[in-house]
């Protein structure tokens, strides 16, 4: 009896993971998992000589925050800080995704690296001798939706200049949160 448990266990264990993951492709235009398969989440280099993390709660829709942030190509319109941003890759952001884009005198290429529909997006990517990892993470919860972003920078421009731009990046997060919450929660008011 308890074989035959176990054996519907890993048959209907089997047909959701086909079912999540054929929902996932549809979502995102990403490929579906093998069943069975399983990814990690993509992290931050916790080594790293520089890293910033930041928290803020949202006050609209996720679906209008998803948006905001994953059209890359509308980010200099509510980021005063980025100047350009051109999508290599058409379509929707997903795992292979190149976009080419310049903040505060950098010149950034990105590669997606994970995309969770409406959870989680994940990028990294040289930017002049410096590589890094960002990661998105947004919770709904009761109020709104909390968003948490994090960012590893590594290479030989971070440890000669470790404090500088330990600041310039803790002030990088911060504003791009905040005029992520400011452009959100506008649309979500009209």
């Amino acid at each position: 009896m308890r074989t035959l448990t176990v054996a519907k266990f890993a048959a209907t264990t089997t047909a959701l993971l086909v079912a999540v993951s054929g929902t996932a492709y549809a979502l995102t235009d990403d490929k579906p998992a093998t069943a069975g398969t399983v990814h990690a989440d993509v992290q931050i280099d916790e080594t790293a000589p520089v890293i910033t993390r930041e928290n803020l709660l949202i006050h609209a829709p996720l679906q209008t925050i998803w948006k905001i942030q994953t059209d890359v190509e509308k980010w200099p319109t509510w980021q005063p800080n980025v100047e350009t941003v051109v999508k290599d890759t058409p379509g929707r952001l997903r795992p292979g995704s190149v976009f080419r884009w310049t903040t505060e005198g950098l010149n950034i290429t990105s590669t997606v690296k994970q995309v969770d529909y409406g959870k989680r997006l994940a990028w990294g990517g040289p930017a002049q001798g410096i590589t890094a990892i960002h990661v998105w993470t947004f919770t709904p919860t009761r109020d709104g939706v909390l968003v948490h972003t994090e960012e590893s920078w590594t290479g030989a421009p971070v440890v000669a200049n470790q404090a500088a731009l330990q600041t310039a990046l803790d002030n990088s997060l911060h504003n791009w949160v905040n005029n992520l919450k400011h452009q959100a929660e506008g649309q979500a008011a009209k």
